[in-house]
């Protein structure tokens, strides 16, 4: 239909009800000439069908993902190698980080900017500098741009092999040409564990789960915060949050309180 397209942004309304399914697109839907492409999907198997080489000219990809996975797709080894830019944002918390995030960036041997923006759930890891660097920066020789925010969560942690926030900042020790803030919190009440790391400046318009661990720092292009801990936010802390985000339109509060019976 459109032989000499080479931009394509299809980006409908973030409703995951106004958002078309790629998982039964068809091979002949295809473009040797598309060099760009923006758009929001479904889910992760709507990502994966869009990159099985169909658009085999394809040197920027800026994806969206909507919701979890369902289901594990089976995932091809067949190398992008015309991808230059890849950014990668999901909507929510995903379950498959290990499964089809890190094979799917082993694809783009010849990326050169490379953008992460989500929340994942693992088993027992969290996703740190060391972590980045084995599954992901390794298998990217060309790469000269990493921008990430993403913010990884364990369940039942062990209380004996707790990583400070000073542990999970030594294993970005290595990385160049990038300031990067970490924050680590547990939640003994919920016995679960969260790690927000992410590149600075943060150009994002949302952050979200601040602790009273906050780090700090200005961020002008947030406009919504959420706020969340097991212990209550004082007067000061509100101050500090004021000042590092100077044009806050939303902010949203939330104390996780014990489940516990009252002794």
């Amino acid at each position: 239909m459109f032989p000499n397209l080479k931009f394509l942004n299809y980006n409908p309304y973030d409703s995951y009800y106004q958002i078309i399914s790629f998982a039964k697109l068809p091979l002949s839907v295809c473009s040797s000439t598309l060099f760009e492409l923006h758009i929001n999907v479904r889910n992760a198997e709507d990502c994966l069908h869009l990159l099985d080489g169909r658009f085999n000219q394809l040197h920027v990809f800026n994806v969206k993902i909507q919701s979890a996975l369902s289901s594990i797709p089976t995932i091809s080894e067949e190398k992008l190698l015309s991808l230059r830019y890849f950014s990668l944002t999901c909507v929510s918390k995903m379950y498959f980080y290990d499964t089809i995030v890190i094979p799917l960036l082993h694809r783009m041997s010849n990326l050169e900017e490379l953008r992460l923006y989500f929340n994942c759930s693992r088993e027992e890891s969290f996703v740190d500098g060391n972590d980045l660097k084995t599954n992901i920066l390794i298998h990217l020789p060309r790469l000269t741009t990493f921008k990430f925010n993403i913010c990884s969560f364990i369940n039942h942690y062990n209380q004996s092999d707790l990583l400070s926030n000073e542990d999970i900042r030594n294993t970005f020790r290595d990385f160049s040409n990038n300031e990067i803030i970490s924050c680590v919190d547990y939640f003994p009440d919920e016995n679960k564990g969260q790690c927000h790391i992410y590149s600075y400046p943060f150009t994002l318009i949302s952050y979200e789960r601040i602790t009273n661990n906050f780090p700090g720092g200005l961020f002008p292009y947030v406009r919504k915060v959420s706020l969340f801990d097991e212990q209550s936010f004082q007067h000061e802390f509100f101050i500090r949050i004021q000042k590092s985000f100077p044009f806050i339109k939303k902010l949203t509060v939330t104390i996780a309180r014990s489940k516990s019976p009252c002794v």
